[in-house]
Protein backbone atom coordinates (compact mmCIF):
# COMPACT_ATOMS: atom_id res chain seq x y z
CA UNK A 1 0.00 0.00 0.00
CA UNK A 2 1.64 3.25 -1.09
CA UNK A 3 1.88 6.06 1.46
CA UNK A 4 2.07 9.64 0.38
CA UNK A 5 5.50 11.20 0.67
CA UNK A 6 5.64 13.34 3.82
CA UNK A 7 6.72 16.41 1.83
CA UNK A 8 3.48 16.20 -0.19
CA UNK A 9 1.11 15.85 2.76
CA UNK A 10 0.04 19.51 2.66
CA UNK A 11 0.04 19.84 -1.13
CA UNK A 12 -3.71 19.92 -1.63
CA UNK A 13 -6.26 22.46 -2.76
CA UNK A 14 -6.73 24.54 0.39
CA UNK A 15 -10.26 25.61 -0.59
CA UNK A 16 -11.34 22.00 -1.05
CA UNK A 17 -9.59 20.86 2.12
CA UNK A 18 -11.60 23.41 4.12
CA UNK A 19 -14.91 22.05 2.82
CA UNK A 20 -16.44 19.22 4.90
CA UNK A 21 -17.46 15.97 3.17
CA UNK A 22 -21.01 15.64 1.88
CA UNK A 23 -22.91 15.48 5.16
CA UNK A 24 -25.88 13.43 3.96
CA UNK A 25 -23.70 10.66 2.60
CA UNK A 26 -21.31 10.86 5.53
CA UNK A 27 -24.06 10.36 8.12
CA UNK A 28 -25.69 7.61 6.07
CA UNK A 29 -22.36 5.77 5.96
CA UNK A 30 -21.82 6.34 9.69
CA UNK A 31 -25.05 4.62 10.71
CA UNK A 32 -25.22 1.98 7.98
CA UNK A 33 -23.25 -0.47 10.12
CA UNK A 34 -25.97 -0.49 12.81
CA UNK A 35 -27.41 -4.06 12.81
CA UNK A 36 -31.04 -4.30 11.69
CA UNK A 37 -31.28 -0.63 10.70
CA UNK A 38 -34.16 0.45 8.46
CA UNK A 39 -33.11 3.50 6.45
CA UNK A 40 -35.13 6.55 5.49
CA UNK A 41 -31.96 8.44 4.73
CA UNK A 42 -31.24 8.89 1.02
CA UNK A 43 -33.42 10.41 -1.70
CA UNK A 44 -33.30 7.19 -3.69
CA UNK A 45 -36.58 6.09 -5.36
CA UNK A 46 -37.33 2.46 -4.56
CA UNK A 47 -39.08 2.00 -7.92
CA UNK A 48 -37.48 0.26 -10.87
CA UNK A 49 -36.74 2.22 -14.03
CA UNK A 50 -39.79 1.77 -16.32
CA UNK A 51 -39.43 -1.24 -18.64
CA UNK A 52 -39.67 0.76 -21.87
CA UNK A 53 -36.83 3.00 -20.66
CA UNK A 54 -34.68 0.00 -19.73
CA UNK A 55 -35.38 -1.50 -23.16
CA UNK A 56 -34.10 1.66 -24.85
CA UNK A 57 -30.89 1.45 -22.80
CA UNK A 58 -30.42 -2.23 -23.72
CA UNK A 59 -30.97 -1.51 -27.40
CA UNK A 60 -28.39 1.28 -27.21
CA UNK A 61 -25.79 -1.19 -25.96
CA UNK A 62 -26.76 -3.84 -28.50
CA UNK A 63 -26.49 -1.28 -31.30
CA UNK A 64 -22.91 -0.41 -30.25
CA UNK A 65 -23.93 3.07 -29.19
CA UNK A 66 -20.59 3.52 -27.45
CA UNK A 67 -18.80 6.51 -28.92
CA UNK A 68 -18.35 10.13 -27.87
CA UNK A 69 -21.52 12.12 -28.20
CA UNK A 70 -21.46 15.89 -28.70
CA UNK A 71 -20.27 17.56 -25.51
CA UNK A 72 -23.67 19.17 -24.96
CA UNK A 73 -25.38 15.81 -25.43
CA UNK A 74 -27.07 14.12 -28.34
CA UNK A 75 -29.16 16.52 -30.38
CA UNK A 76 -32.07 14.04 -30.26
CA UNK A 77 -32.06 14.28 -26.47
CA UNK A 78 -31.71 18.05 -26.45
CA UNK A 79 -34.70 18.24 -28.80
CA UNK A 80 -36.69 15.99 -26.45
CA UNK A 81 -35.75 18.19 -23.47
CA UNK A 82 -36.70 21.30 -25.44
CA UNK A 83 -40.10 19.85 -26.32
CA UNK A 84 -40.72 18.76 -22.73
CA UNK A 85 -39.83 22.19 -21.33
CA UNK A 86 -41.94 23.98 -23.91
CA UNK A 87 -44.93 21.83 -22.96
CA UNK A 88 -44.39 22.05 -19.20
CA UNK A 89 -42.86 25.54 -18.75
CA UNK A 90 -44.19 27.25 -21.88
CA UNK A 91 -40.68 28.42 -22.77
CA UNK A 92 -38.88 27.42 -25.96
CA UNK A 93 -35.18 26.58 -25.54
CA UNK A 94 -33.14 26.17 -28.71
CA UNK A 95 -31.74 22.61 -28.50
CA UNK A 96 -28.62 23.66 -30.38
CA UNK A 97 -27.62 26.60 -28.22
CA UNK A 98 -29.65 26.72 -25.01
CA UNK A 99 -29.54 23.20 -23.51
CA UNK A 100 -26.67 21.11 -22.09
CA UNK A 101 -27.03 17.48 -20.98
CA UNK A 102 -25.10 16.86 -17.76
CA UNK A 103 -24.06 14.02 -15.47
CA UNK A 104 -27.06 14.40 -13.21
CA UNK A 105 -28.31 17.62 -11.64
CA UNK A 106 -25.23 17.55 -9.40
CA UNK A 107 -22.85 18.31 -12.26
CA UNK A 108 -25.38 20.78 -13.61
CA UNK A 109 -25.24 22.81 -10.39
CA UNK A 110 -21.44 22.75 -10.20
CA UNK A 111 -20.86 23.57 -13.86
CA UNK A 112 -23.37 26.43 -13.57
CA UNK A 113 -21.78 28.00 -10.49
CA UNK A 114 -18.24 27.71 -11.87
CA UNK A 115 -19.34 29.26 -15.16
CA UNK A 116 -21.21 32.11 -13.50
CA UNK A 117 -19.36 33.24 -10.40
CA UNK A 118 -16.11 35.00 -9.47
CA UNK A 119 -14.27 35.34 -6.14
CA UNK A 120 -15.96 38.03 -4.06
CA UNK A 121 -19.41 37.41 -5.51
CA UNK A 122 -22.34 36.35 -3.33
CA UNK A 123 -25.20 33.91 -3.92
CA UNK A 124 -28.39 33.85 -1.84
CA UNK A 125 -29.47 30.35 -0.80
CA UNK A 126 -32.72 29.96 1.17
CA UNK A 127 -32.22 27.31 3.83
CA UNK A 128 -32.79 24.56 4.77
CA UNK A 129 -31.33 23.50 1.41
CA UNK A 130 -29.66 20.53 -0.25
CA UNK A 131 -26.15 20.54 1.21
CA UNK A 132 -24.42 20.23 -2.18
CA UNK A 133 -25.26 23.86 -2.96
CA UNK A 134 -22.96 25.28 -0.31
CA UNK A 135 -19.64 23.81 -1.55
CA UNK A 136 -20.67 24.26 -5.19
CA UNK A 137 -20.84 27.99 -4.48
CA UNK A 138 -18.02 28.42 -1.97
CA UNK A 139 -15.44 26.52 -4.06
CA UNK A 140 -15.72 29.26 -6.69
CA UNK A 141 -14.55 31.80 -4.11
CA UNK A 142 -18.10 33.04 -3.79
CA UNK A 143 -19.87 33.57 -0.47
CA UNK A 144 -23.12 31.65 0.02
CA UNK A 145 -25.60 33.88 1.85
CA UNK A 146 -27.69 31.37 3.79
CA UNK A 147 -31.16 32.77 4.50
CA UNK A 148 -33.00 30.89 7.26
CA UNK A 149 -36.64 30.43 6.20
CA UNK A 150 -37.74 28.26 9.14
CA UNK A 151 -39.99 31.01 10.50
CA UNK A 152 -41.52 31.69 7.08
CA UNK A 153 -42.94 28.27 6.32
CA UNK A 154 -39.64 27.22 4.74
CA UNK A 155 -40.18 29.52 1.75
CA UNK A 156 -38.29 32.64 0.65
CA UNK A 157 -40.70 35.56 0.37
CA UNK A 158 -40.19 38.45 -2.02
CA UNK A 159 -40.01 40.81 0.95
CA UNK A 160 -37.28 38.78 2.59
CA UNK A 161 -35.32 38.56 -0.66
CA UNK A 162 -35.55 42.35 -1.03
CA UNK A 163 -34.22 42.80 2.52
CA UNK A 164 -31.28 40.48 1.94
CA UNK A 165 -30.39 42.14 -1.36
CA UNK A 166 -30.45 45.56 0.29
CA UNK A 167 -28.16 44.31 3.05
CA UNK A 168 -25.68 42.36 0.90
CA UNK A 169 -25.39 44.88 -1.91
CA UNK A 170 -24.29 44.56 -5.55
CA UNK A 171 -21.94 41.63 -4.86
CA UNK A 172 -25.01 39.37 -5.03
CA UNK A 173 -25.08 37.79 -8.48
CA UNK A 174 -27.72 35.09 -8.06
CA UNK A 175 -30.34 33.44 -5.90
CA UNK A 176 -30.42 29.63 -5.86
CA UNK A 177 -33.89 28.13 -5.45
CA UNK A 178 -34.95 24.49 -5.20
CA UNK A 179 -38.66 23.70 -5.46
CA UNK A 180 -40.16 21.38 -4.44
CA UNK A 181 -37.48 21.64 -1.82
CA UNK A 182 -35.08 19.08 -0.44
CA UNK A 183 -35.40 18.63 2.58
CA UNK A 184 -38.78 20.24 3.34
CA UNK A 185 -40.89 19.34 0.30
CA UNK A 186 -42.25 22.89 0.22
CA UNK A 187 -42.86 24.63 -3.11
CA UNK A 188 -44.07 28.01 -4.39
CA UNK A 189 -47.44 29.08 -5.71
CA UNK A 190 -47.62 31.05 -8.94
CA UNK A 191 -48.27 34.27 -7.03
CA UNK A 192 -45.28 33.71 -4.75
CA UNK A 193 -43.04 33.12 -7.78
CA UNK A 194 -44.39 36.22 -9.52
CA UNK A 195 -43.43 38.32 -6.51
CA UNK A 196 -39.94 36.77 -6.41
CA UNK A 197 -39.53 37.26 -10.16
CA UNK A 198 -40.25 40.98 -9.81
CA UNK A 199 -37.48 41.39 -7.23
CA UNK A 200 -35.00 39.31 -9.24
CA UNK A 201 -35.79 41.25 -12.39
CA UNK A 202 -35.45 44.63 -10.68
CA UNK A 203 -32.04 43.73 -9.21
CA UNK A 204 -30.65 42.22 -12.44
CA UNK A 205 -29.44 38.99 -10.83
CA UNK A 206 -29.59 35.38 -11.97
CA UNK A 207 -32.07 32.85 -10.66
CA UNK A 208 -30.56 29.36 -10.55
CA UNK A 209 -33.53 27.01 -10.14
CA UNK A 210 -33.19 23.33 -9.31
CA UNK A 211 -36.46 21.72 -10.39
CA UNK A 212 -35.41 18.07 -10.14
CA UNK A 213 -38.60 17.21 -8.16
CA UNK A 214 -40.99 19.14 -10.40
CA UNK A 215 -42.89 16.04 -11.57
CA UNK A 216 -43.64 15.06 -7.97
CA UNK A 217 -46.15 17.71 -6.86
CA UNK A 218 -49.16 16.47 -4.87
CA UNK A 219 -51.87 18.98 -4.07
CA UNK A 220 -51.06 22.03 -6.17
CA UNK A 221 -49.80 22.53 -9.72
CA UNK A 222 -46.10 23.04 -10.35
CA UNK A 223 -44.97 26.51 -11.38
CA UNK A 224 -41.54 27.47 -12.68
CA UNK A 225 -39.64 30.73 -12.39
CA UNK A 226 -38.36 30.03 -15.91
CA UNK A 227 -41.90 30.59 -17.20
CA UNK A 228 -41.99 34.06 -15.66
CA UNK A 229 -38.40 35.23 -16.12
CA UNK A 230 -36.65 33.11 -18.78
CA UNK A 231 -34.05 35.75 -19.61
CA UNK A 232 -32.56 35.62 -16.09
CA UNK A 233 -33.27 32.01 -15.11
CA UNK A 234 -30.90 29.04 -15.35
CA UNK A 235 -33.09 25.94 -15.14
CA UNK A 236 -31.63 22.69 -13.80
CA UNK A 237 -33.44 19.36 -13.79
CA UNK A 238 -33.04 15.71 -14.78
CA UNK A 239 -34.50 12.21 -14.85
CA UNK A 240 -33.30 10.85 -11.50
CA UNK A 241 -36.48 11.47 -9.53
CA UNK A 242 -39.13 11.51 -12.27
CA UNK A 243 -38.16 8.13 -13.73
CA UNK A 244 -36.17 6.56 -10.84
CA UNK A 245 -33.00 6.89 -12.93
CA UNK A 246 -30.60 7.99 -10.16
CA UNK A 247 -27.85 5.63 -11.30
CA UNK A 248 -28.07 6.76 -14.91
CA UNK A 249 -26.78 10.20 -13.86
CA UNK A 250 -28.71 12.18 -16.43
CA UNK A 251 -29.49 15.87 -15.89
CA UNK A 252 -29.63 19.04 -17.92
CA UNK A 253 -29.33 22.81 -17.86
CA UNK A 254 -31.42 25.21 -19.95
CA UNK A 255 -31.07 28.96 -20.18
CA UNK A 256 -30.20 31.92 -22.40
CA UNK A 257 -27.66 30.96 -25.05
CA UNK A 258 -25.16 33.62 -24.00
CA UNK A 259 -24.76 31.94 -20.61
CA UNK A 260 -25.09 28.37 -21.87
CA UNK A 261 -22.12 28.84 -24.21
CA UNK A 262 -19.92 29.59 -21.19
CA UNK A 263 -21.46 26.91 -19.01
CA UNK A 264 -21.02 24.27 -21.72
CA UNK A 265 -17.30 25.08 -21.80
CA UNK A 266 -17.04 24.30 -18.07
CA UNK A 267 -19.12 21.17 -18.60
CA UNK A 268 -16.79 19.92 -21.34
CA UNK A 269 -13.75 20.45 -19.09
CA UNK A 270 -15.41 18.42 -16.33
CA UNK A 271 -16.87 15.42 -18.16
CA UNK A 272 -16.19 15.66 -21.94
CA UNK A 273 -19.68 14.37 -22.74
CA UNK A 274 -22.57 12.40 -21.21
CA UNK A 275 -23.00 8.63 -21.39
CA UNK A 276 -24.55 7.30 -24.62
CA UNK A 277 -26.72 4.60 -23.02
CA UNK A 278 -28.09 6.96 -20.38
CA UNK A 279 -28.97 9.43 -23.13
CA UNK A 280 -30.82 6.76 -25.11
CA UNK A 281 -32.83 5.90 -22.01
CA UNK A 282 -33.57 9.58 -21.36
CA UNK A 283 -34.83 10.12 -24.90
CA UNK A 284 -37.30 7.27 -24.41
CA UNK A 285 -38.34 8.57 -20.98
CA UNK A 286 -39.04 12.07 -22.27
CA UNK A 287 -40.70 11.04 -25.54
CA UNK A 288 -42.83 8.15 -24.28
CA UNK A 289 -42.72 8.24 -20.48
CA UNK A 290 -44.81 11.23 -19.43
CA UNK A 291 -47.18 8.94 -17.54
CA UNK A 292 -44.42 7.15 -15.61
CA UNK A 293 -44.08 9.74 -12.81
CA UNK A 294 -47.85 9.71 -12.23
CA UNK A 295 -47.82 6.22 -10.74
CA UNK A 296 -44.76 7.08 -8.64
CA UNK A 297 -46.51 10.21 -7.41
CA UNK A 298 -49.67 8.30 -6.43
CA UNK A 299 -47.65 5.95 -4.24
CA UNK A 300 -45.52 8.75 -2.79
CA UNK A 301 -48.63 10.69 -1.79
CA UNK A 302 -50.00 7.67 0.07
CA UNK A 303 -46.68 7.22 1.85
CA UNK A 304 -46.47 10.92 2.69
CA UNK A 305 -49.92 10.91 4.24
CA UNK A 306 -49.26 7.71 6.21
CA UNK A 307 -45.89 8.84 7.58
CA UNK A 308 -46.96 12.41 8.30
CA UNK A 309 -50.12 11.29 10.10
CA UNK A 310 -48.23 8.76 12.21
CA UNK A 311 -45.51 11.21 13.18
CA UNK A 312 -47.96 13.93 14.12
CA UNK A 313 -49.69 11.47 16.44
CA UNK A 314 -46.29 10.84 18.03
CA UNK A 315 -45.94 14.59 18.71
CA UNK A 316 -43.67 15.66 15.85
CA UNK A 317 -44.29 19.06 14.22
CA UNK A 318 -44.36 18.75 10.42
CA UNK A 319 -44.95 21.10 7.50
CA UNK A 320 -46.80 18.84 5.05
CA UNK A 321 -44.69 18.53 1.87
CA UNK A 322 -46.11 20.00 -1.36
CA UNK A 323 -43.88 17.68 -3.40
CA UNK A 324 -40.68 15.60 -3.50
CA UNK A 325 -40.51 12.68 -1.03
CA UNK A 326 -39.28 13.98 2.31
CA UNK A 327 -40.75 14.67 5.74
CA UNK A 328 -38.94 17.40 7.67
CA UNK A 329 -39.86 16.97 11.32
CA UNK A 330 -39.00 18.98 14.43
CA UNK A 331 -37.27 16.84 17.06
CA UNK A 332 -38.64 16.42 20.63
CA UNK A 333 -38.19 19.46 22.87
CA UNK A 334 -35.91 17.70 25.36
CA UNK A 335 -33.21 17.45 22.67
CA UNK A 336 -33.20 21.19 22.00
CA UNK A 337 -31.60 21.68 18.60
CA UNK A 338 -29.19 18.76 18.79
CA UNK A 339 -30.59 16.91 15.81
CA UNK A 340 -27.31 15.04 15.30
CA UNK A 341 -27.53 13.47 18.76
CA UNK A 342 -31.20 12.66 18.21
CA UNK A 343 -30.55 11.06 14.80
CA UNK A 344 -27.76 8.95 16.27
CA UNK A 345 -30.03 7.90 19.14
CA UNK A 346 -32.74 6.92 16.65
CA UNK A 347 -30.24 4.85 14.67
CA UNK A 348 -28.75 3.00 17.61
CA UNK A 349 -31.79 2.60 19.84
CA UNK A 350 -34.79 2.61 17.49
CA UNK A 351 -32.90 1.14 14.53
CA UNK A 352 -34.30 3.85 12.24
CA UNK A 353 -31.98 5.83 9.97
CA UNK A 354 -32.77 9.50 9.23
CA UNK A 355 -30.68 12.54 8.27
CA UNK A 356 -30.02 15.26 10.90
CA UNK A 357 -31.34 18.63 9.84
CA UNK A 358 -28.09 20.52 10.42
CA UNK A 359 -26.84 19.01 7.13
CA UNK A 360 -29.17 21.42 5.33
CA UNK A 361 -27.88 24.67 6.80
CA UNK A 362 -29.50 27.31 9.03
CA UNK A 363 -33.10 26.47 9.85
CA UNK A 364 -32.35 22.78 9.70
CA UNK A 365 -31.04 22.61 13.24
CA UNK A 366 -33.51 20.83 15.49
CA UNK A 367 -35.09 18.86 12.65
CA UNK A 368 -34.66 15.50 10.97
CA UNK A 369 -35.32 14.52 7.37
CA UNK A 370 -37.03 11.23 6.56
CA UNK A 371 -37.21 9.98 2.98
CA UNK A 372 -40.38 8.10 2.08
CA UNK A 373 -38.86 6.97 -1.22
CA UNK A 374 -38.68 3.57 0.45
CA UNK A 375 -40.77 0.42 0.27
CA UNK A 376 -44.06 0.43 2.18
CA UNK A 377 -42.82 -2.39 4.39
CA UNK A 378 -39.77 -0.32 5.36
CA UNK A 379 -41.95 2.69 6.17
CA UNK A 380 -44.34 0.55 8.23
CA UNK A 381 -41.44 -0.88 10.22
CA UNK A 382 -39.97 2.59 10.74
CA UNK A 383 -43.30 3.92 12.01
CA UNK A 384 -43.64 1.04 14.48
CA UNK A 385 -40.10 1.52 15.76
CA UNK A 386 -40.48 5.30 16.00
CA UNK A 387 -43.69 4.89 17.98
CA UNK A 388 -42.03 2.54 20.45
CA UNK A 389 -39.05 4.86 20.75
CA UNK A 390 -41.18 7.94 21.39
CA UNK A 391 -43.28 6.07 23.96
CA UNK A 392 -40.12 5.15 25.86
CA UNK A 393 -38.90 8.76 25.70
CA UNK A 394 -42.01 9.89 27.51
Amino acid sequence: MPRLHAELATTVNSHLAAVPPAQIRAFDEEISAVPGLVKLTLGEPDFAVPDHVKKAAIESIQNDDSHYSPSKGKIELRKAISKYLEQSRHVYYDPEAEIVVTIGATEAVTATTFAMLNPGDKVIIPTPAFSLYFPSVSLTGTEPIKVNTADDGFLLSAERLEEVLAKEGPAVKAVLLNYPNNPTGRSYTEEELKALAKVIEDHHIYAIVDEIYSSLMYDQPFHSLATLLPEQTILISGLSKSHAMTGYRLGYVAGPGEFISTMSKMHSFMVTCPNDTAQAAAIEALENGNDDPQEFKRVYRQRRDKLASAMRKMGFEIALPDGAFYIFAKIPAQFGKDDLAFARKLAHEAKVGVIPGNAFGPGGEGYIRLSYAAADSVIDTAIERLQNFMNNLG
